[in-house]
């Protein structure tokens, strides 16, 4: 469990962070990013280049694995401090059409690329709460439609050759100060979490998965 302090202040700057990322409302400058290969989770801060566009950043090219899994889950430094880039798999949701790249990490660096996976949460197909991060209306916005997925509907991890197969249970809108969502569980589960309503970061839509198998592909 997260001590209360810290989560409420990651959190806050994590939703803060998507907030300032939504699109339509102004011309937001930020940071191209472009990916340094990585041949393990070393700790390698990408190169970075001004840019205007608002339009999603070219594709990660090199599969890294993912960070070691650490005792809680780490505080977010800011929206866009430096951090490894690290695309560590794919996620589908076939109810929504969606397969994308998931990354790895808890800032906008990563975030825009694709769901994010938050480090020192549980992988996919561990025990313990995988907790995954994405956009709704900017970039490629991934978790644009998860409001439509209802109990039963599936979510599939594929991160190192072996595939995850998740079942929704269920969903719920919170605020920034409910932390518990990241909270880890003794059984394996998965979260998918975006700001609500689009375009806003008042709230947050949150999926809730458990594990339905793993096998290795």
């Amino acid at each position: 469990m997260l001590p209360m302090g810290s989560s409420k202040r990651l959190l806050v700057v994590l939703l803060a962070g998507l907030l300032f990322s939504v699109g339509g409302a102004a011309v937001i400058k930020q940071n191209e990013k472009s990916v340094t290969p990585l041949s393990n989770a070393a700790a390698v801060v990408a190169t970075t280049s001004t840019s205007t566009s608002t339009t999603a950043p070219p594709p990660p090219t090199t599969l890294a694995a993912p960070v070691a899994r650490q005792s809680k889950p780490v505080s977010n430094p800011g929206s866009y401090a430096p951090e490894p880039i690290v695309e560590i798999g794919t996620i589908e949701i076939p109810k929504i059409g969606l397969n994308h790249r998931i990354m790895e990490g808890i800032t906008l660096r990563n975030i825009d690329f694709g769901p994010s996976h938050w480090p020192g949460t549980a992988m996919p197909g561990e025990n313990g709460n995988a907790v995954f991060a994405g956009h709704r209306v900017t970039h490629t916005h991934p978790f644009l439609r998860i409001n439509e997925l209802v109990p039963g509907d599936l979510v599939i991890f594929r991160i190192n050759g072996r595939k995850s197969t998740y079942s929704m249970t269920g969903s719920q809108i919170v605020f920034p100060n409910q932390v518990e969502i990241v909270n880890q569980t003794e059984t394996p589960t998965a979260t998918l979490f975006a700001c609500h309503p689009p375009r806003s970061a008042k709230q947050r839509y949150v999926v809730h998965l458990a594990l339905v198998d793993t096998v290795v592909e």
